[in-house]
């Protein structure tokens, strides 16, 4: 295969990437960097010395920080300059929101104005609507929300009551109905709602002004986490939406909703990514300070184990965040030349690696709730105090495996896209799991080691893609239909898939590093090792539960032999990596990676 050709979504499953087709943060400009400073500080001097305040919601101080990153451009880095933005690429939006993930409830708010609130009219909007709206959205003038949610529509969002009505006159909609979880909802200009006219059996979204009126809300939501997000119910009482109002076409809101979430997915976790930055900083340098048995914490190995683990897998899941939000740059580019309009190259850009989004999605959530976690047990008793930084830090992480998809949703996303892509022909999975399953057949190869750079761990990588192949492919044969059924299945192939994806993703950036002459390089080899050597385990596990669930006999022990043949590793010292890396970031007294 060409390996110039510009990788599909989802095609690093029967592909191998080369290092130098990836995007790595280190590569980011100066001024990008410059923007991400700029946020950084802003959290610093108008944020994280507000956060009690914030978080007891006082009387507008939330929208007053919105106007105040709104004057500084941070709310209008992706938008267009015709509407009063930066015009920045994909990539730099999502180090933005890295940036500004560190910023707890406020991330929440400005993520989901800058994101769910005005993507969709700038993406979808005709020319009169984006003149209209995204100018104020971009400054901050006006706020928005996303009004998707009901009480009996959650991840089956198609479900919806909600209704359009047109009036007599024909000049307006009539919506009514409940939406719930509404971020932003107490102070929000502009609201985009989904609802769905006579008996469509999809949505059409619609912009609404709060000014329209037929608009109630219930008190704000007692949450477990981000109590400083504005969360509310939402009651639309014959509120009359002009026809003009509407957002692309009608029965379209679904594709609206699905398009926009796959943008929302990367998004969050570039900001867990944010988040976790600092939990780590606060951990080590914690760790550092505090002494037990006349020796600060930091220098038992049991924490370093800690912060050493924390650490590797941020840099993991960073390194396929940034990753994928090249892949979607370079796709737009491609777009572009083709002809195709801005906005439509935009959301087909995203949709095409709406998989890598899913991931992204997931194991950076994850990956965040096991830091702070961490965090806590460093922190030890005044890790449950709501006096140091941890308390808040762990319950505001936990909405993240929920916003945007649940991560179970999102697994079975990640299977059910690949598959369905595979039956359109646009991915030919079917020829490399025929393959790998004849080689089970095949003597074993036991060629020589290649002695180049990272051979070894690429080897591993591509023996892990065989594994998820045998089972997706044998799964597949085995179930035929009723695989869409078999959840528990569908989500030990996505384990797969997903390991799989980080762990190359990290191992790129390594790579990458060492090739450049980075001193980052040691560490990076250091934390690309060790997440590759947890990532066998991972799949091991994931595809014994996969196939002790369909196959048996002769069949499963074939199977098994051929696992054991794709997830075998040359042993690696991770304990010696994690002492690296620890002594590391205990020197530079933060996250320093």
């Amino acid at each position: 295969m060409n390996e110039n050709k510009a990788i599909k979504g989802g095609e690093f499953v029967i592909r191998e990437t080369p290092y130098t087709a990836i995007f790595i943060p280190e590569e980011f400009d100066e001024e990008a960097k410059m923007i991400r400073q700029t946020c950084l500080d802003f959290l610093e001097t108008e944020v994280l010395n507000k956060l009690d305040r914030i978080d007891a919601q006082e009387e507008g101080l939330m929208p007053s920080l919105l106007d105040k990153a709104g004057e500084l451009g941070m709310l209008g880095v992706s938008i267009p300059e015709e509407y009063g933005g930066f015009g920045k690429n994909f990539n730099t939006s999502m180090l933005v929101a890295d940036a500004v993930g560190g910023g707890f409830s406020f991330a929440v708010a400005l993520s989901a104005h800058t994101g769910i609130g005005t993507l969709p009219i700038l993406y979808y909007g005709n020319a009169a609507q984006k003149a209209k709206y995204v100018p104020k959205l971009a400054t901050g003038e006006w706020k928005a929300s996303y009004c998707l949610t009901e009480p009996n529509a959650g991840s089956d969002a198609n479900s919806g009551r909600t209704s359009a009505k047109l009036n007599a006159d024909g000049t307006h909609y009539l919506i009514n109905g409940q939406k719930m979880w509404i971020t932003n909802g107490g102070f929000a200009d502009i609201f985009i709602v989904f609802a769905k006219i006579e008996d469509d059996k999809n949505l059409t979204a619609f912009i609404v002004e709060k000014e329209f009126g037929g608009i109630t809300m219930n008190p704000e939501e007692h949450k477990l986490g981000i109590k400083g997000s504005s969360t509310r119910q939402i009651f639309f009482n014959d509120c009359p939406v002009p026809i003009e109002n509407m957002l692309s076409e009608r029965g379209n809101g679904f594709k609206i909703a699905v398009n926009i979430l796959n943008i929302g997915r990367i998004k969050l976790g570039a900001a867990t990514n944010g988040s976790a930055r600092m939990v780590i900083s606060h951990a080590v340098q914690y760790a550092n300070e505090r002494v037990q048995f006349n020796l600060p914490i930091s220098k038992f190995g049991a924490i370093r184990h800690k912060l050493a683990e924390m650490a590797t897998r941020l840099f993991a899941v960073e390194s396929a965040s940034y990753r994928a939000g090249q892949n979607i740059d370079d796709a737009y580019d491609a777009l572009i030349a083709e002809g195709m309009d801005e906005a439509k190259a935009k959301l087909k850009s995203v949709e095409q690696f709406a998989i890598e989004c899913a991931i992204i999605k997931v194991w950076c959530s994850e990956m965040l709730d096991y830091v702070v976690d961490e965090g806590v047990q460093i922190y030890g008793g005044m890790g449950y105090s709501a006096d140091a930084p941890m308390e808040r830090a762990y319950r505001d992480s936990r909405i993240n495996r929920i916003f945007e998809g649940t991560n179970e949703v999102n697994r079975l996303l990640i299977v059910d896209m690949l598959l369905k892509r595979a039956m359109k022909g646009e991915l030919d999975l079917m020829g490399p799991a025929q393959a790998v399953a004849g080689e089970l057949l095949a003597i074993p190869d036991f060629a020589e080691e290649d002695d180049a750079p990272f051979a070894v761990e690429k080897k591993v990588i591509a023996n892990l893609k065989k594994a998820g192949l045998l089972i997706a492919g044998a799964a597949v044969q085995k179930l035929m239909m009723s695989l869409s059924k078999e959840e528990e299945i569908l989500m030990n192939i996505a384990d797969i898939i997903g390991y799989v994806y980080i762990a190359e993703s990290v191992l790129l950036r390594a790579e990458k590093l060492v090739h450049a002459g980075s001193e980052k390089a040691v560490y990076a080899t250091d934390m690309a090792k060790i997440y590759l050597y947890g990532a066998i385990d991972k799949v091991s596990v994931a595809g014994k539960e996969a196939l002790y669930s369909f196959a048996e006999g002769d069949e499963l022990n074939m199977m098994l032999v051929g696992l054991r043949r794709f997830t075998k590793a040359q042993p690696f010292n991770i304990k010696d990596a994690r002492q690296r890396i620890a002594k590391k970031l205990i020197e530079e007294n933060r996250y320093c990676f």
